[in-house]
C-alpha cells in the first residue's frame, strides 16, 4: 500500500477546472483503500507527495525528506496565465519564475495535455520527468438523464421546446465568450446558457468588457454565474449541445462532463485538441462556422445522433474506469511497488 499525500488549495476558488480535476481524482482514490493510504494537506511521512496547486507552504514542504517522491500536476504554465489573468508586470515576472521553480522541485510532472511537454522542455525541464495523464470524470457524477427527467428540468429552466446550447467555464476572453454571444445573436430562436462566472474577479482578462455583456446579454442568452459542481449534471442535461469556442485551452473538464452526459460537443478547431479529442467532437473556425454547425444539429436528426454517439465514445475513452488503471500504474511504478 502506498502512503500518498495530496496537497491542494484548488477548491478555495469555485468554478474553475483545477478544482474539478482534483476532486475527480480524490474521489477515485478514496474508493481504493486497498491500494492507497491517502491523506490531504498533512505533513506526515509519505511515499509520494502529489502537489495540485503551487502554494508557498507547499513549495517550502518540498525541502523535507518526509515528502518522498514529489509529483507536480501541471494545470497551467506562464503562457496560459497570460491569457486568463491581468497581473501587474512586476508580479507576473516574479510569479512565473516561482512557478517554474516549483515545477523544477518535482521529481515527476503530470500534464493533462501532451502539448505541454515541449513547452516545459523550453523552460529547462527534461522530457523524462514529464508524464501525460488526461483528465477524466466519473459517470456517477455526470450521466444522461432519461427523456422524462430532461423534459422536467427544461420546463423549469428554459422553454421545453427551445433548442438549447450550453457553454461552461470561467468567463474569460480566452474562453471565446464574445464569439459565444455573436453566435447567439445570429440564432435568436435558439436558447444559449453560459454556466460560470468571474472566478478571479476583476483581475480576469477582459473583465470590464465581459462584465458589460454579462450584465446586459441578448434576450436569448442566460448567464447563470458560478454554480456548485453538483448542479452541473442538470445543466448539461437540459442542453441539446455543449459549445465551447475557446481560443486556448489545456484539457477542459467541461468537455469531458458534456461527453459523459452524451451531449454533442462543438469546439473551435484547435491543434491542441487533435491528439486528445480525436473525432469525438464537432469543430469550426469562425462565428459563421459555429452557426452552421448548430443549425445542422438543430435541423438534422441523423447528424445530431451521430454527434451524440461520438461524444459517448469520448466519454468511454476518458472514463473513470480506464483512468483508474493508468493512475494506479503511475503511482506504483514511482513507488517501486508491484500491484
Amino acid at each position: 500500500m502506498i502512503r500518498l499525500t495530496m496537497f491542494s488549495s484548488a477548491e478555495k476558488v469555485k468554478g474553475q477546472g483545477v478544482a474539478s480535476a482534483y476532486r475527480e481524482l480524490i474521489n477515485l482514490l478514496f474508493n481504493q483503500t486497498d491500494l492507497y493510504d491517502m491523506k490531504i494537506n498533512t505533513y506526515r511521512s509519505a511515499d509520494i507527495s502529489h502537489y495540485h496547486t503551487v502554494d508557498l507552504p507547499f513549495y517550502l514542504s518540498t525541502f523535507s525528506k518526509k515528502r518522498g517522491i514529489k509529483v507536480g500536476y501541471v494545470h497551467f504554465i506562464p503562457e496560459t496565465v497570460d491569457d486568463s489573468l491581468q497581473l501587474p508586470k512586476w508580479f507576473r515576472r516574479f510569479f512565473y519564475s516561482y512557478l517554474i521553480s516549483f515545477y523544477k522541485r518535482m521529481d515527476k510532472l503530470v500534464v493533462v495535455n501532451p502539448a505541454f511537454i515541449s513547452k516545459l522542455e523550453a523552460y529547462g525541464i527534461t522530457k523524462d520527468k514529464i508524464e501525460y495523464i488526461p483528465n477524466f470524470v466519473s459517470n456517477q457524477t455526470f450521466y444522461p438523464l432519461d427523456a422524462t427527467e430532461r423534459h422536467a428540468i427544461k420546463e423549469k429552466h428554459v422553454s421545453t421546446h427551445a433548442f438549447t446550447v450550453l457553454g461552461a467555464g470561467q468567463i474569460q476572453q480566452r474562453k471565446g465568450v464574445l464569439d459565444f454571444i455573436e453566435v447567439a445573436k445570429k440564432l435568436p430562436e435558439v436558447q444559449f446558457i453560459w454556466v460560470g462566472g468571474f472566478s478571479f474577479g476583476k483581475i480576469t482578462s477582459g473583465y470590464k468588457e465581459l462584465k458589460l455583456i454579462v450584465d446586459n446579454p441578448p434576450k436569448n442568452v442566460l448567464f447563470t454565474g458560478i454554480v456548485d459542481r453538483e448542479q452541473m449534471n442538470m445543466y448539461f442535461n437540459l442542453a441539446d449541445v455543449m459549445f465551447l469556442p475557446s481560443f486556448h485551452e489545456l484539457f477542459p473538464m467541461t468537455i469531458l462532463e458534456g461527453m459523459s452526459c452524451e451531449r454533442p460537443i462543438l469546439l473551435r478547431d484547435l491543434e491542441l485538441y487533435e491528439d486528445i479529442l480525436f473525432d469525438y467532437y464537432l469543430k469550426a473556425t469562425s462565428v459563421e462556422g459555429f452557426v452552421e454547425e448548430i443549425i445542422q444539429l438543430k435541423s438534422n436528426p441523423e447528424y445530431y445522433e451521430a454527434a451524440k454517439t461520438s461524444a459517448a465514445r469520448g466519454a468511454y475513452h476518458y472514463s473513470e474506469e480506464r483512468l483508474s488503471e493508468i493512475w494506479k500504474d503511475f503511482y506504483y511504478d514511482l513507488a517501486g511497488n508491484t500491484t
